[in-house]
């Protein structure tokens, strides 16, 4: 009954999934060298998107950030245009290889609600493509056409956190992995400073994130060979994976070879004294864990 149990176990964790950052960004310098920015407000005002102001500057701003320094946050406000008009001022991502199942994240707030609550709206969309078109005019949205999340969309003055709110959304309409990128919309109607809406905003701690089993993790990040086994098997790093350590269990779960490494792109494990039989090489590395079971002959 205890073999069994251990095998049963072993299995079961073999399973288990995690997560595997694809894209991430706090926003220490904002907007981020890799990002871009495009105010298609109309017309234009003065400000697109710009660093943090938190509480504790020269002239104190409104929040501090969610994570980091205090100013680790990337801002927009309502002079994206000018009188009382509409706000359409985009923040894009780099390009990022999506698809279904992955999880994008990030945190949001407005101000505090003072006397007069002028209401905010974000929306997040998604461009298929590495270059998708690029939105013009204030109604406009060019390549970025799925709706992924959509804050405070009636303009309400309770419809926008005035704390720092995590939003996450799990990509659909993109059956195998295809380049995309993400794009902040800061899209406000009757606003800038004569307007009745809009106020400032924050966005902070944004990830774009793939739930892998350990099986997968392994194959995308390195690769074993060869398989079925006599005497020394190879594992190689692919996609700049670092291995940190190497364990080898049987299959009831007792480990029989264990290993650190570092900075290696092959490692050679001699199995040629250990039983026939089937085993399970587990690797962790900074990106993750990963296993994969191997035959020995």
């Amino acid at each position: 009954m205890k073999k069994t149990l251990l095998t049963l176990t072993l299995f079961f964790s073999f399973g288990l999934l995690q997560a595997q950052t694809l894209l991430s960004e706090n926003f220490d310098v904002a907007p981020p060298a890799t990002w871009t920015t495009s105010n298609q407000s109309s017309p234009v005002g003065t400000t697109s998107w710009f660093q943090g102001n938190p509480t504790d500057a020269a002239t104190p701003g409104p929040f501090d950030s969610y994570a980091g320094t205090t100013d680790s946050y990337v801002g927009c406000n309502y002079n994206s245009t000018t009188g009382a008009n509409t706000i359409s001022n985009w923040l894009f991502t780099p390009s990022v290889s999506i698809q279904d199942g992955d999880i994008i994240s990030f945190y949001t707030r407005t101000t505090d609600p003072g006397a007069t609550v002028y209401p905010d709206r974000l929306q997040m969309r998604i461009g298929a493509g590495a270059s998708p078109t690029a939105p013009t005019g204030p109604t406009g949205v060019g390549g970025y056409t799925t709706l992924a999340v959509d804050v405070n969309s009636s303009l309400t003055t309770t419809g926008y956190p005035s704390v720092w709110t995590l939003y996450t959304y799990t990509v659909t309409g993109f059956p195998t992995a295809t380049e995309c990128k993400i794009a902040f919309r800061y899209f406000v109607t009757n606003g800038g400073p004569s307007g009745a809406n809009s106020d400032y905003i924050g966005i902070d701690s944004f990830s774009v994130n793939r739930s892998l089993s350990t099986s997968d993790f392994f194959s995308q990040n390195f690769a074993l060979y060869p398989n079925p086994v006599k005497n020394v098997f190879n594992i190689a790093s692919r996609n700049g994976a670092t291995a940190e350590n190497v364990k080898l269990i049987d299959i009831n779960g007792r480990i029989v070879y264990d290993m650190n490494v570092s900075d290696i792109d092959n490692i050679q494990i001699n199995v040629a004294n250990l039983t026939s039989g089937v085993y399970f090489v587990k690797i962790q590395s900074e990106q993750g864990v990963g296993t994969a079971k191997i035959l020995k002959d």
